[in-house]
């Protein structure tokens, strides 16, 4: 344990004997948690509550968090939008970054924050299996002694936006992905979240309120406020960590101020409404107002325009407050007539770096459809998404000079060299809208197109080479029938997932992984890729070496799990024998009937003695089939 404690320590304090921040979970069941006030659950916690607590950490620190797993089913946590700084197998996506802890056992999840030149907003969840959905997820706030805004605002809060279900999500993804639901409903929120924190803790409820006991200490929906003090300038962090819903977000009365998206401070841009997605995130600047005659509602509404049906009993617009003074009334505004999404591409990086010229462009198609199997998935280029057997970053650990072969990784992955300039084009065949979020860099958005498919240059514009300053984040939406083309450069060795983050389409196959730099990878690895990451895969029965199969040949990936398939439309081998026979039966049919037709005729004499000699017959044999004679 020593030997272990004193590597982490030794690749903590590399960069000029930097601070360490430590935390000590235990990912563990939270029993008749009930947030929306309407049904008691299990959801996932730390060190037994919920939600679990924020993380604040200095940029000039590094964070270190002791994670053992108290459920019964493997877990990870993934630091969402952290660089990580060559070291992707702290990046908690199992199947790529690790095999998953297995049940009580201990990951220690190194993040270099102090090395990495990261500020701003960002969120840490679980990354297996869905857990976060059932409730692992809370904030990652990354403060710099000189942040951007810092004389601009008074004091600053987190809002965390969430879409909450009653049952587990095994359950619902079970029900998810089944013949059951060809049509790929995904499961519809039972409520939505609005809750908040501020220095690492969250708010308490209103006073007088009446909240569920297992979470007394946390302020939800109407139970939460926003104290807010006349003429002073707040900066609001707002955070969507729900799995599926995206959220449109404003406060009445006031004004919000754009001045961060993602983890890059922008120029400020007014703004009356928010929208986020899955997994983005903002800061607004809001000032308050100079009385305090009225306080006001701050309001979370639901995106619903993705729901299969909105249930009668689900209210998708939640409300809290921002409060002056506890003895004002709540002004209550009009309803809003329209929703309106932010143009992220219109905004401005207040750091400069311009878009590079693309060495390389990927084009990536997805959809959804029901599959051979019966069953609905996504897929990105006609392939669904599996994780490999071996993470990737094992793969190119151990493959030697062969860890170059993008063949070795399986077929829904691809390899780049260090410095590679990278347009993915992603194409949205579907109609809805998806958040898509690349690990371990941001990108630049270098274009974005209303229809991919038209010749029309209104609603496919091309793309301008040469672009200053493009914005750029690490979770970029996808409008319906949309495209957008997405620049990165290749400067971070690793094996990274990239993935539509509504986490219903993760699980349905809507990803592809890409391994940067593989011989940088295994340069840098020496000797700073823990034992116990390969303790816990053979704790799991999950081989840790090879290629995505498990071998070592790079090209030998028999055993590789794959499919369901596309469904083959036209006509295959079964369906024309079937056809065939079928034709075949009809055939002898008709010429069965024509040659009864047409056969010699029978006159009436002859029809009339066949008669006769049928009653004859049954006069002899007399009744029931002559057991019994006639008397005579």
């Amino acid at each position: 344990m020593w030997c272990r404690q004193l590597l982490l320590l030794f690749t903590l304090l590399s960069p000029a004997l930097a601070g360490v921040q430590e935390l000590w979970w235990n990912i563990t069941y939270v029993p008749n948690a009930s947030p929306d006030g309407l049904f008691e659950r299990r959801v996932i916690g730390v060190n037994g509550t919920w939600p679990p607590p924020p993380i604040e950490v200095s940029t000039t620190d590094s964070l270190l968090v002791h994670v053992t797993n108290g459920i019964d089913r493997p877990a990870s946590l993934h630091h969402h939008g952290m660089f990580f700084n060559s070291t992707s197998w702290m990046d908690g996506a199992v199947g790529v970054s690790q095999c998953g802890i297995p049940p009580g056992q201990t990951f220690d999840y190194v993040v270099p924050i102090n090395s990495s030149g990261q500020v701003g907003t960002y969120w840490a969840h679980g990354h297996s299996n869905g857990i976060y959905v059932d409730g692992l997820r809370t904030p990652l706030l990354l403060h710099s002694p000189n942040e951007t805004y810092a004389a601009d605002y008074d004091a600053e809060f987190t809002v965390l936006l969430s879409d909450w279900y009653h049952q587990e999500q095994p359950v619902l993804l079970k029900s998810f992905l089944s013949i059951a639901n060809p049509g790929g409903a995904e499961p519809i929120p039972d409520s939505a979240l609005v809750y908040f924190s501020q220095n690492g803790s969250y708010l308490a409820p209103i006073p007088g309120s009446h909240p569920s006991p297992v979470t007394s200490a946390v302020g939800f929906n109407e139970n939460a406020t926003l104290p807010f003090e006349p003429g002073k300038t707040y900066r609001l962090r707002v955070i969507n960590v729900g799995a599926f819903a995206g959220f449109y977000f404003w406060i009445d009365g006031h004004e919000m101020r754009i001045i961060e998206v993602d983890g890059t401070d922008t120029q400020e841009q007014p703004v009356d409404m928010l929208s986020l997605s899955v997994a983005q995130r903002f800061s607004v600047l809001v000032t308050a107002r100079n009385d305090t005659s009225s306080n006001w509602a701050i309001h979370a509404n639901m995106d619903t325009s993705m729901f299969d049906k909105v249930p009668s009993s689900l209210n998708p617009n939640v409300t809290s407050t921002i409060t002056y003074s506890a003895s004002s009334n709540l002004t209550t505004l009009s309803p809003v007539s329209t929703y309106t999404m932010v143009n992220d591409s219109a905004l401005v990086p207040t750091d400069v770096s311009p878009a590079l010229p693309p060495t390389n462009t990927l084009e990536l198609e997805f959809d959804f459809a029901t599959m051979n199997d019966g069953t609905n998935h996504g897929f990105i280029n006609n392939l669904v998404y599996n994780p490999p057997l071996v993470p990737a970053i094992m793969s190119a650990l151990s493959l030697g000079v062969n860890a170059t072969s993008q063949v070795a990784y399986g077929p829904y992955s691809f390899v780049y060299n260090y410095g590679d300039v990278i347009d993915l084009v992603v194409k949205n065949a579907d109609t809805g809208k998806h958040p898509f979020h690349l690990h371990g860099y941001k990108m630049q958005i270098v274009n974005r197109v209303t229809d991919y498919t038209s010749n029309d240059t209104s609603l496919n514009p091309p793309l301008i080479e040469g672009q200053a300053n493009p914005m750029r984040r690490d979770t970029v939406v996808i409008d319906g029938g949309g495209s957008v083309t997405l620049r990165f450069v290749a400067n971070n060795p690793g094996a990274w997932l990239f993935h539509c983050h509504i986490e219903w389409h993760l699980e349905s196959g809507l990803a592809v992984q890409f391994i940067t730099a593989p011989l940088q990878i295994q340069e840098q690895a020496q000797d700073r890729v823990p034992s116990f990451m390969y303790d816990q895969c053979a704790a799991l029965g999950i081989p840790s070496s090879g290629n995505a199969a498990g071998h070592a040949s790079p090209t030998n990936l028999s055993g590789l799990p794959l499919g369901p398939w596309l469904q083959k439309l036209g006509w295959l081998a079964k369906g024309i024998w079937a056809m065939a026979g079928c034709v075949l039966t009809v055939i002898i049919g008709i010429v069965t009937v024509i040659w009864y037709a047409t056969g010699s005729s029978i006159t009436e004499e002859e029809m009339e003695e066949d008669a006769r000699r049928r009653i004859d017959d049954k006069e002899r044999r007399g009744k029931f089939f002559g057991l019994f004679k006639r008397k005579t």
